[in-house]
């Protein structure tokens, strides 16, 4: 039987560096892909053809980017340190999903976010367990155990909204094939 394999192109990796990484408040909490303004604005074939430049496809390449997700986080390197990034959720609404920022009793966000990262976070990226959600058709950590079954929560887990949302910005990972095993995502 042959394992699943995914071609990691340099428009997919475009892609997730545009994405806007929210939080999902559901089960023990997990960092989604915003729904409404996945790769930054709200018009999401769009913004898949100004990357690919295929007016044609949007939905399969969306699709396929969950799985490019899974792969990325699982395989790109990122030295801790600290980051900065401009806070795309400030312009977003926050109905279904939020911001670990937002403050409650203003519903303000910053524009910017400067934040440290550590090893032992980046270590956690990758082992995130990327799924698909079907509802808000978009990729999203599973919300019931979002490092994967029997992993308790470290008590930062809440930071990785925003230690997910500088991984894909700044992490090094190349274009290739990529195969799924028992294993996780490997380099073919």
């Amino acid at each position: 039987m042959t394992q699943p394999m995914l071609e990691l192109t340099l428009e997919r990796i475009a892609l997730i560096r545009r994405m806007v990484i929210a939080w999902n408040s559901e089960g023990v909490g997990a960092p989604i892909v915003h729904p409404d303004a996945p790769y930054g604005s709200t018009d999401r074939d769009e913004d898949i053809f100004n990357v690919t430049g295929d007016d044609d496809g949007a939905d399969e390449e969306h699709r396929a980017l969950g799985e490019a997700l899974a792969v990325f986080t699982a395989n790109a390197i990122l030295k801790p340190g600290r980051y900065a990034y401009h806070n795309t959720l400030a312009k977003l609404a926050s109905d279904d999903v939020g911001d670990v920022f937002r403050d409650a009793a203003t519903g303000e966000t910053p524009e910017h976010v400067t934040f440290d990262v550590t090893a032992e976070q980046v270590a956690r990226v990758h082992a995130l367990a990327i799924r698909w959600d079907t509802a808000r058709d978009v990729p999203a950590v599973d919300t019931n155990a979002p490092y994967g079954p029997g992993t308790a929560l470290p008590a930062e887990h809440r930071e990785m909204q925003p230690v997910l949302q500088i991984f894909l910005r700044y992490a090094d990972l190349g274009p290739g094939d990529f195969v799924r095993s028992d294993a996780g995502w490997q380099p073919a």
